[in-house]
């Protein structure tokens, strides 16, 4: 698939065989997918636009390069949140939008109960965050969304993928990019990915993002069901 680009690199694929591993404690599932974020990151966004930027060295002055791209950063609730951490690192600037999204176990169909985007999304190279791509339900909804808000620009940052889900998004939105550590061969019966990480949505750490947090700098518009959202993500 034209749309899937599998990032290989040995640390993350070291880090990648620890995630999976059921017996890794939390602090070493944080870390690790800390590190697999970081990586798919950096090539997620090697096309970024720069612009020259004149600095004063302690000896003399120098032009070096700065991002010119404004960035909004999309998790999706509530397992992105791991991710969302790990990509601030690098664009701590960067803008954040959130929009939940509950998969019903039995039909595998994705439900929103949350949503809050930044205004002005048609200007902003758009990072869709979300740890593991199944059915592609989720992303596909939340896609959509950011379209119907204006986006333009979108790419999706999945830690493992299934050929099921890239397929399902290429076929609706062939030009968005996934960027992924590992494209797992297939989805078993219950739509679960086979060789999969652990859960990133089982409750271990616990946020409480008040309705003001979950507003982005530029306080953009979207909807919420509540005034405030209780969000939590981890292993099991």
């Amino acid at each position: 698939m034209k749309n899937v680009i599998c990032v290989e690199h040995p640390l993350s694929e070291h880090s990648l065989t620890i995630l999976r591993d059921r017996s890794t404690l939390t602090a070493d599932f944080k870390q690790r997918t800390q590190i697999v974020t970081n990586i798919l990151f950096a090539e997620a966004t090697r096309s970024l636009a720069v612009k020259e930027k004149t600095v004063s060295t302690p000896l003399t002055d120098m032009t070096g390069h700065i991002i010119k791209d404004n960035i909004i950063l999309v998790p999706v609730l509530r397992a992105g949140l791991a991710m969302l951490f790990a990509a601030q690192q690098f664009v701590p600037w960067a803008t954040a939008g959130f929009i939940g999204l509950e998969r019903d176990e039995e039909t595998a169909i994705a439900r929103e109960y949350y949503q809050k985007f930044p205004e002005h999304l048609s200007k902003k190279k758009t990072i869709i965050l979300d740890p593991m791509l199944a059915t592609g339900g989720s992303l596909l909804s939340t896609i959509s969304a950011l379209y119907d808000k204006g986006a333009s620009d979108i790419e999706i940052i999945c830690i493992v993928a299934a050929p099921e889900g890239c397929e399902l998004i290429a076929n609706h939105y062939p030009d968005i990019k996934i960027y992924t550590a590992a494209l797992d061969s297939h989805l078993n019966d219950q739509k679960i990915h086979c060789a999969r990480t652990g859960r990133f949505r089982r409750p271990v750490f616990w946020y409480r993002l008040n309705h003001e947090r979950l507003q982005s700098p530029d306080r953009g518009g979207g909807r919420s069901n509540s005034s405030s959202l209780l969000i939590h993500y981890g292993r099991s």
